[in-house]
C-alpha cells in the first residue's frame, strides 16, 4: 500500500472538549476575545496611522504586531468557536495543513517583528543622531518586509515538510488548534532555531541599550531611556515566555492536558494584551485616543 493511501484524512481536535466546562460559556468568552482582539489592535492601527503626532519609526512598528495579533485571532478562534458552537471536532488534513500554514506565518513574522522593534530602541538609545539615517522610511519598510518575508519561507517550509510524511496512526490532537508540538515532534528543533535566533538579536540590542543607559548621569535620565523600552520588553516577554514553555522546554515536561492552555494564552490572551500594553505604557497614544475620543464628542453649542 502506497504512503498516500495510509494517510489519515482528517484529524479531531481533542483540547476544546478536554473539560467538561457549559460550552456556551465557554463560545461566549471566546466569541467576546475575538472582538476585543479586533476592536483593539483596529483602534491602535487607526489610530497611529491617522495622528500626526505618531509618526516616527517607533509607531511604525506598531501597525505590523496589531495586524499580527488580528490575523493570529483569525486564524484560530473562528476554528475553535465553531467546535464549541456545533460540537465538530474534526478537521480534515487539508484544513489542519492550512490553519498550520497561517499560524507558522504570523508567528514567525512577529519572531522576526520584535527583533526589528529592538533594533528601532538600539538605535533610538544608543545612536539618537544618527537615529532618523538608521531608521529612515525605507529602511523600516526594509525590516518590515523581511519579516513577513521570513513568515512567508518559514510557514510553507514547515507546513509542507510535516504533511509531506505519512501519518497513519492515531488521528486525535490533544489541542483546539493544528499546532506542530502536537501534531510532530520532530520539527521541535527548527521551531527552536526559529524562537532563538530572533531572540538573540534581541538580547544583542538590549545588552548595548543597557550599556548606553548605565553611563547616563542621572537617576532620572535612566528611568526615561527605560520607559521607551518598557512597553516592548512586557511584548517579549509574554511572546517568548509562551514560545520558549511551548517548543523549547524538556521532552519530559511535555504535558498534553496542559499545553492547550499555554496555546490558548498566546493564541488569545496576547493579541487582547498587546493593544492594551502599548497604549498604557505610551504617553502619545494614549493622548492621540483622548484627542479622538473629544472629536467623536457631541459638538458643544
Amino acid at each position: 500500500m502506497s504512503a498516500n493511501a495510509s494517510t489519515v484524512p482528517e484529524f479531531t481536535l481533542a483540547g476544546s472538549s478536554r473539560r467538561a466546562q457549559p460550552q456556551g460559556l465557554l463560545f461566549s468568552f471566546f466569541l467576546a476575545a475575538s472582538v476585543l482582539t479586533v476592536a483593539g489592535n483596529l483602534l491602535v492601527v487607526a489610530l497611529v496611522s491617522a495622528a500626526a503626532a505618531l509618526q516616527s519609526p517607533v509607531y511604525f512598528f506598531l501597525r505590523t504586531p496589531s495586524a499580527l495579533e488580528i490575523s493570529y485571532t483569525s486564524v484560530t478562534l473562528p476554528l475553535l468557536l465553531h467546535q464549541l458552537r456545533t460540537g465538530q471536532r474534526h478537521i480534515p488534513r487539508s484544513g489542519c495543513a492550512l490553519q498550520m500554514f497561517f499560524f507558522l506565518f504570523v508567528g514567525a513574522t512577529e519572531c522576526c517583528l520584535l527583533a526589528a522593534m529592538a533594533y528601532d530602541r538600539y538605535a533610538a538609545i544608543c545612536a539618537p543622531l544618527r537615529y532618523p539615517l538608521l531608521l529612515s522610511r525605507r529602511k523600516c519598510l526594509g525590516l518590515a518586509g523581511s519579516a513577513w518575508a521570513c513568515g512567508a519561507m518559514v510557514g510553507p517550509g514547515h507546513t509542507s515538510f510535516i504533511f509531506s510524511l505519512p501519518c497513519c496512526g492515531p488521528n486525535t490532537i490533544p489541542h483546539f488548534l493544528c499546532e506542530i508540538q502536537p501534531v510532530l515532534q520532530l520539527v521541535i528543533l527548527a521551531a527552536a532555531l526559529l524562537i532563538l535566533c530572533p531572540f538573540g538579536l534581541i538580547l544583542g540590542s538590549y545588552r548595548r541599550i543597557l550599556a548606553t543607559v548605565s553611563r547616563i548621569p542621572s537617576a532620572a535620565g535612566r528611568r526615561k531611556a527605560f520607559s521607551t523600552c518598557s512597553s516592548h520588553l512586557v511584548v517579549v516577554s509574554v511572546f517568548y515566555g509562551t514560545a520558549v514553555f511551548t517548543y523549547i522546554r524538556p521532552k519530559a515536561g511535555y504535558d498534553p492536558a496542559t499545553d492547550p492552555l499555554v496555546s490558548l494564552f498566546y493564541a488569545v490572551v496576547t493579541p487582547i494584551l498587546n493593544p492594551i500594553i502599548y497604549s498604557l505604557w505610551n504617553t502619545d497614544v494614549k493622548a492621540a485616543l483622548r484627542r479622538t475620543i473629544q472629536k467623536m464628542g457631541p459638538a458643544k453649542i
